[in-house]
């Protein structure tokens, strides 16, 4: 199904309106041009046609006012003549002519004023169709720019995580070789003499605190 049914559609076409429209305004401004570019194929066939018919019409005028001045000047003879039958009888050929060529002038003008109405088409016509190009070389850009702005996007948030994940394992391998490290300390070390006076003393202070608590119980008997 093509954009435009009717020539006039094309000419009062809004080209921006039908563009916002379009889910893919690249192929719709490429299948409007083509129709454009149709529609011009066919009223300059009708155009050429047109003109053809004006150059036979006025050709058959030609021989039609030729005809009639013909047969003028053979009224005027037979009048000079006295012979007024037959000076009628031209009269009367002219006159058929004359007649003739009333339908042929009629059909003349019919004829220019389709040119002059194909004449205004194309003009309006191939004005649209220059503007749709227009358009389309802008849509082009568009769609170029927004693919590239989507790749770059696509390129750089890519980009981001990765390095992102990156730095996250490196910060885990960090922490990992301090733990590692701290850990290390502590190999092949027993508790040293100071240590282990330390725990005595601790266990004699529960000792002591171990009597109090009973001495206590014992008095509240």
């Amino acid at each position: 199904m093509g954009v435009f049914s009717r020539l006039s559609d094309i000419v009062n076409a809004n080209i921006n309106a039908l563009l916002d429209r379009a889910e893919d305004p690249e192929k719709m401004v490429r299948l409007m041009i083509q129709e454009m570019e149709d529609t011009l194929v066919e009223v300059r066939s009708a155009a050429v046609k047109a003109i053809a018919d004006k150059k036979e019409v006025e050709r058959k005028l030609k021989k039609l006012h030729d005809g009639q001045v013909e047969w003028d000047t053979k009224a005027e003879f037979a009048v000079s003549k006295g012979r007024d039958d037959l000076a009628k009888g031209a009269l009367m050929a002219r006159r058929r002519l004359a007649d003739q060529s009333v339908v042929l002038e009629r059909e003349l003008e019919v004829i220019e004023e389709t040119l002059g109405k194909f004449d205004e088409d194309l003009n309006k016509l191939q004005n649209k169709l220059n503007e749709a190009k227009g358009k389309q070389r802008a849509v082009e850009i568009r769609m170029q720019t927004a693919e590239k702005r989507v790749k770059m996007k696509e390129k750089l948030h890519s980009g981001q995580i990765d390095e992102a994940l990156l730095r996250y394992e490196q910060m885990e391998r960090r922490i990992d070789e301090l733990e590692a490290s701290a850990d290390s300390w502590d190999l092949g070390r027993g508790q040293s003499l100071e240590e282990q006076f330390e725990d005595l003393e601790a266990e004699l202070g529960i000792e002591d605190d171990l009597k109090e608590l009973k001495a206590r119980v014992k008095k509240d008997k």
